[in-house]
């Protein structure tokens, strides 16, 4: 069965990221029945900023931390990145993960789910370019959440709550499809063919 990960790329107390997340697994489960969708929240690593002494590329990991994050990501076919927009890249949590691992990432494929003023497309962008430094396949479909439309409050000193548009449904299935379709297509490669 093909496993993607729901990378979930701010570490922010309060984040919106964590029910969106959760409305891409769910979509997952529902619409993939033949892939399998697990979230993993970089807030449970607690990774330090990136102190590896040797690059990641040789894979000669010698931090606990670096060896756990590596297991995590290593047994995944393909991702799914929810990202925020933070000055118009992507969080220095995420950038910092994706910097300590290298082969970990080699010929996946990765989708995203991002959101913020603009719908979080600048921070997809940059996120674009860093993954195909890691041999990662991006899907051209995406889900672009606008804070002002996708996430409803009624008092602003309150949590918005996650309330995406029905066409965000429609987005979210091509995305997926094309990321597991892709994930599968790679496979030859991850196993060395």
């Amino acid at each position: 069965m093909t496993k993607i990960g729901i990378i979930l790329g701010s570490t922010r107390p309060g984040r919106r990221g964590q029910a969106v997340a959760e409305w891409v697994a769910k979509a997952g489960a529902e619409q993939v029945p033949d892939a399998e969708f697990e979230i993993i929240d970089l807030a449970d690593f607690s990774l330090p900023i990136f102190d590896e002494p040797h690059p990641p590329a040789f894979g000669r990991y010698t931090k606990e931390h670096t060896r756990t994050w590596s297991e995590a990501i290593k047994g995944y076919d393909g991702f799914v990145f929810v990202t925020p927009e933070y000055n118009r890249s992507i969080p220095g949590a995420l950038k910092n993960a994706l910097d300590f691992i290298y082969t970990e990432w080699n010929d996946k494929a990765a989708g995203f789910v991002s959101y913020g003023m603009q719908g979080g497309a600048r921070a997809v962008e940059h996120l674009r370019l860093i993954l195909s430094e890691l041999k990662v396949a991006t899907v051209r479909s995406q889900v672009s959440l606008s804070l002002f439309v996708d996430f409803r409050t009624t008092n602003p000193a309150e949590p918005a709550e996650f309330t995406p548009g029905p066409h965000q449904a429609q987005s979210l299935t091509t995305m997926l499809g094309e990321v597991v379709a892709w994930s599968r297509a790679l496979k030859p490669l991850r196993d060395g063919a």
